[in-house]
């Protein structure tokens, strides 16, 4: 199975110090407007995901939740979740105060990737 979601080192490393910090995490990626489309980081429970959002895979054991707008127009993409240096869109996302910001890299899959692709669940 291909997976739809990966982390770079440096994403690793940062979960990991946000979980000493806060505990168990959740992530969300809105689609626009007014969180941007930055991925967002909450203490699990700290956002309500929506319905019909999905639920494209884990880091660390932590659910990435993804607008369903946003997945529409992105399901053909790798998702990497990243980390950079600086204040990002995101003020509520617990990596904000670190002087960090998530990010994802994207990339369109292979045909042979996307026969291969893991399913995704959504919020009923």
């Amino acid at each position: 199975m291909m997976k739809r979601l990966e982390a770079t080192d440096k994403a690793i490393a940062l979960i990991r110090e946000l979980v000493a910090l806060h505990g168990d995490l959740m992530f969300y990626q809105a689609g626009g407007c007014c969180e941007g489309t930055q991925p967002q980081c909450f203490e699990k429970g700290g956002f309500y995901v929506r319905t019909n959002d999905v639920l494209i895979g884990t880091i660390e054991g932590f659910e990435f939740w993804v607008d369903k707008d946003l997945f529409e127009y992105w399901k053909h993409a790798h998702f990497e979740l990243d980390v950079l240096d600086g204040f990002g869109v995101g003020g509520f996302s617990l990596e904000a105060p670190l002087g960090k910001t998530f990010k994802i890299n994207y990339r369109i899959f292979t045909d042979e990737e996307a026969e291969q692709l893991e399913p995704v669940s959504r919020m009923e």
